[in-house]
């Protein structure tokens, strides 16, 4: 074990240099980081979360999803822009109607994880 730096509060923290460098291998980039806590921070936000859970069991229209939710259309748009700027949701057209889909599997696996993950508590 290698001695380590002295902080503030005079406390000598220890580390293992080995250690260290295995935490290192996995340790996100700051872009990585980033780009993580942008997409947590999209789906943190209540009115989000229920256009994903939505749009986890069927493609919608804006007008749909405006309905279920009970929000207003540009509202809707609005939340919408945001998740699809973020790869989060993605669109087609279809005529006059723009149609919304979760992006990707991954987005499911997110949805259905923080599910388990609030059911377990």
């Amino acid at each position: 074990m290698n001695a380590g730096r002295s902080y503030a509060n005079s406390d000598v923290i220890h580390h293992d240099t080995e250690r260290l460098e295995q935490v290192a291998a996995y340790l996100l980039s700051h872009e990585a980081a980033q780009n993580l806590a942008e997409t947590f921070k999209a789906l943190a936000d209540p009115n989000r979360a229920r256009l994903i859970s939505a749009l986890a069991h069927m493609e919608l229209c804006v007008g749909e999803l405006a309905e279920a939710l009970e929000m207003s259309l540009s509202a809707v748009s609005h939340q919408l822009r945001l998740l699809r700027d973020l790869r989060i949701v993605k669109s087609r057209r279809e005529g006059r109607h723009v149609y919304y889909s979760l992006d990707d599997e991954h987005i499911v696996t997110i949805y259905k994880c923080g599910l388990e993950h609030i059911d377990h508590a």
